[in-house]
């Protein structure tokens, strides 16, 4: 087996200047994450999600980034899921998205609440077929007797679906995560890496500060 304690590189392809940083959060983050698609990352999107019981037992994931605004950044998954079950009981969440080839990290801490039933609908009317009867054929995060019993279930809504037009499940929609904060990484040489705090003030506007690596 490699030895892991060896495994190491050096970062040295981008800084973060408070100029390049500026005062908007949103603002960095899609211009990052312009750079990231322009490079042809693979998943470009995908992020982790932490959540936690109300006891504080955490859990993370990856799950698909399908949106960004000034109000927060915008996923969609089953409400009765695991995570669901956690958010619905405790609200406070964080994400990591990482851009492993542009030495770029973001981390965000924040409040999540569900999105408008019309946002749900609309994003849902934009997934493949295959996906929009996967959400009805996976009652996610529960036991299920195997893998024949899940692609059953699929087999049996194609046939209930032959024209395609299947509805968004009433118990699948989107979440936006607003963030109380949101840090930047940038990976520098010798670890003297670049971290750029933003901070959201009681006014909606933003406190930026750098931190040590």
């Amino acid at each position: 087996m490699t030895d892991i304690s060896k495994l190491r590189r050096e970062y040295s392809t981008h800084g973060l200047a408070e100029s390049e940083a500026g005062t908007d959060p949103f603002a960095l983050f899609k211009k990052w994450f312009g750079q990231a698609v322009d490079a042809e990352l693979t998943d470009p999107n995908a992020m982790t999600l932490a959540t936690a019981t109300l006891d504080g037992a955490p859990s993370a994931r990856i799950v698909l980034l399908k949106g960004v605004d000034e109000r927060g950044f915008t996923f969609f998954t089953n409400y009765e899921s695991r995570k669901g079950r956690e958010m619905a009981a405790n609200p406070r969440v964080a994400l990591v998205v990482m851009w492993h080839q542009l030495e770029r990290q973001v981390r965000v801490e924040g409040t999540v609440e569900k999105v408008t039933e019309a946002e749900s609908d609309a994003y849902f009317i934009t997934r493949p077929l295959g996906s929009r009867l996967g959400a009805w054929a996976s009652q996610q995060s529960q036991i299920i007797p195997g893998r024949e019993f899940l692609e059953a279930q699929h087999t049996a809504l194609m046939a209930k679906y032959p024209d395609g037009n299947v509805p968004r499940p009433p118990n699948w929609g989107g979440y936006r995560v607003l963030p109380l904060s949101i840090e930047f990484w940038q990976g520098r040489p010798s670890r003297l890496h670049d971290r750029i705090l933003f901070t959201r003030r009681a006014d909606d506007s933003w406190d930026r500060v750098r931190l040590s690596p």
